[in-house]
């Protein structure tokens, strides 16, 4: 009984037991011949690259390598020459900042070439200085101007407004500041009289000559005109103090240059101031 029923139960399960692990291993069987089918058709279908265009994909990424060195070679070698070649008008290289755009910068930071400041701080020319009635020295604007050129270059230079037009009393004020080859060199507050309302705009450009002659005395230009030894001697030898009389008959005195013609208009000279 035992031994009939171990045989009903046994022998069906075996069958079962294969079967089972046949159709397990059906589906990796099946999933690597796949895969193996794939992989020899892509190799079929996509040939190897020849020799001859491995080649030119080898210079074409060759050439543009160098193209891209070459044009970062000739970047860097622009912005050098825009930032450490900048040459005056006298030919010497100047190294020179960034560009100035408020306050202080580059105040202090190095001297002028020697050149440059050779023109800058050269004796004045005697011919070029003039005297006012009231006997005050100057030089006239334009000659500072024509300095700065000779030493700069027209564009090396220039004068920077701060802040609007203070205008009192009559007088019109103004802050400028003086730049030399993108650098600060010095600040200073110009002044002009007016009369009228319709002479500021003339007043605006009188104070900023009269700002561009102060911020000059910090480059040493016609520094002479400052020293009271030079103002006296040069006085006394080539200006001379006359007797003029205006129009309403009052006297008064005038200092002008010993070249120079006689006065005549709105005062008329009338003799020289004696000294004792």
């Amino acid at each position: 009984m035992l031994a009939r029923m171990s045989r009903r139960w046994i022998f069906p399960i075996i069958p079962q037991t294969r079967a089972a692990s046949s159709y397990a291993q059906r589906p990796a069987a099946s999933a690597s011949s796949f895969a193996d089918r794939m992989a020899s058709a892509t190799r079929t279908r996509a040939p190897a690259p020849s020799s001859s265009s491995s080649s030119a994909t080898n210079s074409t990424s060759t050439a543009h390598s160098s193209a891209a060195i070459k044009k970062t070679e000739e970047e860097s070698e622009i912005n050098n020459k825009s930032s450490l070649d900048v040459r005056t008008p006298l030919g010497e290289a100047f190294p020179a900042v960034s560009e100035w755009h408020s306050g202080y910068q580059g105040i202090g930071l190095r001297p002028f070439p020697a050149q440059v400041a050779h023109v800058l701080c050269e004796p004045v020319d005697k011919n070029d200085v003039e005297i006012k009635p009231d006997g005050l020295l100057y030089l006239p604007e334009i000659k500072y101007r024509r300095i700065l050129n000779r030493a700069f270059g027209p564009g090396g230079w220039g004068l920077a407004p701060q802040g609007e037009p203070e205008v009192s009393q009559g007088i019109l004020s103004r802050e400028w500041t003086l730049i030399c080859l993108g650098r600060f060199v010095s600040t200073a507050r110009g002044e002009q009289e007016f009369f009228k309302p319709t002479g500021i705009p003339t007043a605006n450009e009188g104070a900023k000559s009269n700002a561009l002659m102060r911020c000059c005395k910090d480059l040493g230009i016609a520094s002479e005109l400052w020293d009271p030894r030079f103002i006296r001697q040069f006085k006394a030898k080539h200006c001379v103090e006359v007797w003029c009389q205006t129009s309403d008959g009052k006297k008064k005195r005038y200092w002008r240059r010993k070249d120079d013609e006689p006065f005549q208009y709105p005062a008329k000279e009338t003799g020289l101031v004696s000294r004792t």
